[in-house]
């Protein structure tokens, strides 16, 4: 009976330590996801009170009917994209990676960002107004994943491979009407508009315009998060997931779809924001070192505080507004370069 207990100590010790390891972990990315909370609050204080229209909270105590309209019609609905928006963008980056099983994934392996800016541009070339080329990019997007998706079902071996080839397929295609849509354009009008949509901006949203976009991203985010152990499932090898009894195929199909759904109903109102699907759910791996739910949010937080944090110097440090998507590879790119050398030094 000593012999049995003094074998069994080390097995009891060793899964004391893994539960220990695991509570520790579980600890240290809550408080991660709460640093990031705290930091996406406080741009988006500051985000509301910056632009060419001085608010100031004193006069929005007193009632001031200018501010007040300011402050709802413009401000909070363009800090709300910003939250919402960068917040989709990140989750949906690490829901993309995951399931391609590649740190490099991004909203672009399946088309989603070259079907909207095909189809924004034709929203300005043949079409008026901005719901009318917000619709048109956002039925690009989404055309251009549904044939992406048509494309690697008729391969029935279900390999991420397939799907990702079909992506480039059919961003090519959309590169191609993109170029041809840019040389009918008029050159100083409807030529500059498709350019600065593709580079991304927040100005010009309103509260008038948002409500169905935001209303379909956040649907579309409750989906994913709820179907967070079908993605982490998605990212083992597929013999494996298909003993779990899982439809890799089908699930695939609806994973995807929601999280092309998601990125979609954002950039086919702020147009092409880059970095963030790439950046945000990166980063957060690197910190977490792992897929769980809390991983998953914290792409999302980061993702909302760094597209804030653009938005807030793209209208602040010129008197011309600039294209969001400089400053989203400028505050992202240093930072990803130092956490993959932090890593490395680390290993």
């Amino acid at each position: 009976t000593k012999i049995t207990l003094l074998l069994m100590m080390p097995q009891q010790l060793l899964m004391n330590i893994m539960k220990h390891s695991t509570t520790l972990s579980t600890v240290k990315n809550k408080n991660y996801c709460i640093a990031g909370a705290i930091l996406l609050i406080a741009l988006a204080i500051v985000s509301l009170y910056v632009g060419k229209y001085p608010l100031s909270i004193e006069k929005l105590l007193s009632g001031d009917d200018l501010q007040w309209r300011v402050f709802l019609t413009l401000r909070l609905s363009r800090t709300m994209v910003g939250i919402v928006g960068g917040f989709a963008l990140g989750a949906a980056g690490f829901v993309y990676q995951t399931v391609f099983r590649n740190a490099l994934a991004s909203p672009d392996i399946i088309g989603v960002s070259s079907g909207a800016s095909a189809g924004a541009a034709a929203g300005i070339l043949f079409l008026s107004g901005s719901l009318a080329i917000t619709l048109s990019s956002f039925a690009g997007a989404l055309g251009a994943v549904v044939i992406a998706l048509f494309l690697s079902g008729l391969d029935k071996s279900g390999k991420n491979s397939t799907i990702v080839l079909a992506g480039i397929a059919v961003h090519s295609l959309a590169q191609t009407l993109l170029m041809c849509l840019k040389l009918t354009a008029d050159p100083e009008r409807q030529l500059a508009s498709i350019e600065y949509w593709i580079m991304g901006s927040l100005n010009g949203i309103s509260g008038y315009s948002i409500t169905g976009n935001l209303i379909l991203c956040l649907i579309c985010l409750s989906i994913l998060f709820l179907l967070h152990r079908h993605v982490i499932i998605l990212s083992t090898e597929e013999g494996e997931a298909r003993m779990l009894g899982v439809s890799i195929t089908s699930l695939r199909l609806i994973i995807l779809l929601t999280a092309t759904l998601t990125v979609a109903s954002i950039i086919s109102l702020t147009g092409l924001i880059s970095f963030i699907g790439l950046l945000a759910p990166h980063t957060a791996r690197l910190l977490t070192k792992n897929n769980r739910i809390q991983t998953m949010l914290l792409s999302g937080l980061m993702g909302g505080a760094l597209l804030c944090a653009a938005d807030i110097l793209a209208r602040s440090v010129s008197a011309a507004e600039l294209p969001v998507s400089i400053f989203t590879s400028l505050l992202g790119a240093p930072f990803l370069i130092y956490l993959i050398l932090q890593e490395r030094r680390c290993l």
